[in-house]
Order: structure tokens, then sequence, then C-alpha cells
């Protein structure tokens, strides 16, 4: 695992990054850590902290935090890439855990438009946000504890550096990502299958390029990548979370991975949704070194930025 520790290193100290980047949630934890089918990560800078999507379970953000001696009280920013339980169960939790300790805490949430569309199952069950099947629901429930939803249809630069990238237009991918929910269309309000048009991800902007993070990349990376380059044009010099390859045919994947080498990927680390077989032929595929390879598997604190120190995992790890 000190090969996880490296690259993180060679992501936060090469870019002159301004933020520390730790995951908190993904498929596999390790130290005591709680594992899940989920993904969440935390920028934290000189100036503030942000989260970006809250796990599945509700606990295991709060307990990994813990784990890994990272204070969530200072964060007042999430971005949540979608609607998928798995990427916002831990939201209402955390606001009730550390409202008492900061009233800003988890207040402000950013999402694409398209987030509180009631999804359905075909048999007209209804799928909601976080561990709710009503989207409203979830949505009443969240504004109670004080949380402020920011909708956006574009991007937004919510902290320096660090951008919200909105609603993705879908050019090269057009959908990717699971199928059986639906969501109710224009005025016939007939039920069409759903295709998460609220799917969103974040972009922090280094001397290297963009480095993208994903929770399930349903929009397409490479259609979130073009996002990223319209703000301004600059390399996809690396990107982290999950990007739904796990499912992919080799065209699919090789094709990914011949755009993101042209875009100037250097570093990759594919998590969650993206498949250990994918992230490696994508890797293969552009070039990327091993020690710029991985599958975000572990839960990790990178070195930080601002006092060159080395991670702060176990040593024996």
């Amino acid at each position: 695992m000190k090969y996880f520790q490296i690259l993180f290193g060679i992501f936060c100290l090469n870019l002159n990054a301004s933020y520390e980047i730790t995951v908190l949630a993904t498929n596999i934890s390790n130290y005591g850590g709680f594992g899940e089918w989920s993904f969440s990560a935390l920028y934290e800078s000189d100036k503030e902290s942000i989260l970006f999507d809250t796990g599945f379970h509700e606990d295991t953000v709060l307990h990994n935090a813990k784990v890994l001696n990272k204070d969530l009280s200072k964060v007042e920013k999430v971005i949540l890439s979608h609607f998928h339980s798995d990427h916002t169960g831990g939201l209402i939790k955390l606001r009730k855990t550390y409202k008492s300790f900061n009233k800003n805490a988890f207040k402000n949430v950013y999402v694409a438009r398209g987030f509180f569309a009631q999804r359905y199952t075909a048999s007209g069950d209804r799928v909601g946000p976080g561990n709710y099947s009503d989207a409203n629901k979830f949505k009443q429930d969240a504004e109670e504890e004080g949380i402020t939803f920011i909708i956006l249809d574009s991007h937004e630069e919510i902290a320096k550096n660090l951008f919200a990238t909105g609603t993705v237009v879908r050019t090269d991918e057009y959908y990717n990502g699971p199928k059986g929910l639906f969501v109710r269309h224009g005025k016939s309000n007939n039920l069409v299958e759903d295709i998460i048009v609220d799917d969103q991800s974040a972009g922090m902007l280094t001397k290297s390029g963009w480095i993208m993070m994903s929770g399930c990349g349903h929009s397409g990376i490479i259609n979130t990548a073009k996002k990223l380059q319209s703000i301004h044009n600059v390399p996809i010099y690396g990107a982290i979370g999950g990007f739904h390859l796990f499912q992919a045919s080799d065209d699919v994947i090789d094709k990914t991975a011949l755009w993101l080498k042209n875009a100037g990927m250097e570093k990759f680390m594919g998590g969650h949704c993206t498949g250990i077989y994918a992230a490696e032929r994508v890797a293969d595929l552009i070039g990327i070194r091993r020690d710029d390879l991985s599958h975000t598997c572990l839960l990790y604190t990178s070195p930080s930025p601002r006092d060159k120190r080395q991670s702060r995992m176990p040593s024996s790890a």
C-alpha cells in the first residue's frame, strides 16, 4: 500500500495544488475503515474544506473521517455528483452531526439540475436520493436541517481553483450507467428512461492542468473532460474517482483511453465503479506508469501541499 501513498504524493506535490485530497469512501478499506460501494473525497486548503459526495451508509464518511483524524466540522460546501444513494446517503446525518459545532457545516450543497426528479422502477416503485424513496421528502428533510441546495445549470467556481461542472453536455457519450429507472418527461408526463441528467463532476485547476473528480461519470468521461476544458483549455492531467467503465466493452475503454491520452492524461486513480480491469487497460493504453495508477481502493490521506509532510497512513501500509 505504500504504492498508493507515493501516488497521491505525486498528485498533490508535483502539481502545486491548493488542496489536500483524502478519499473517505470507496469500495475497499483498511485500518478499521468502512469499505462499501460508494464514493466520497475531501478537499482541504488553508482556508476551507469541501466534500465531494457523501458515501452510501449514513455512518461511512463519519467513521472513516475519524479513522483518518479528519475534522469534518470545517466542511461548509458539498458537491453531490448525482442523486444515487451511494453518493448521497451520508448528507443529512453529516449535517445533523456537525451543525452544533459549526452552524454552516454541510450547509451549502451543489447539485446539477434534475437532481430532485422523482425516479421510478419499472413496477412503479419510487426511488430517491439518500435512503429515501421520495425525492421531495429528502429535499424537505435536508432543508429542515438547514441545508441549502444550489442548483447548477452551468459550472461554478465554488472555491479557489475548484469547480463544480454543473450540467454536462453529452456529445461523445450519451449515457454511461445502469438501466432500469424512469422519470416523467414533458407535458405528457410520460415515463422515459432515466439517463441521470443531473450527473456532474468537480475539477481542480493546477499548473499542470485539470484534475477531474467524478462520482460515477454517468455523463461520460470524455464529455466531462470537455466541459472542464471549456472552462479553461488546459490538459486533463489526472482523474480521480468512479468512471463507470466496469461493464464497458474493450472498444469503449480503448476509445476513452485514446482521447485521454491526447488530452494529456498522466495520472489515473480509477476507483468505485471504474473497475480494476478497465483502469489498468486505460493506463496501459495511455502509457501511465504503475506509480501513477491506482484504483482508489483504500482510505488514504495524501501528503499535504501546504507543509510537504509525508503521508499520514501507518508506516506499515
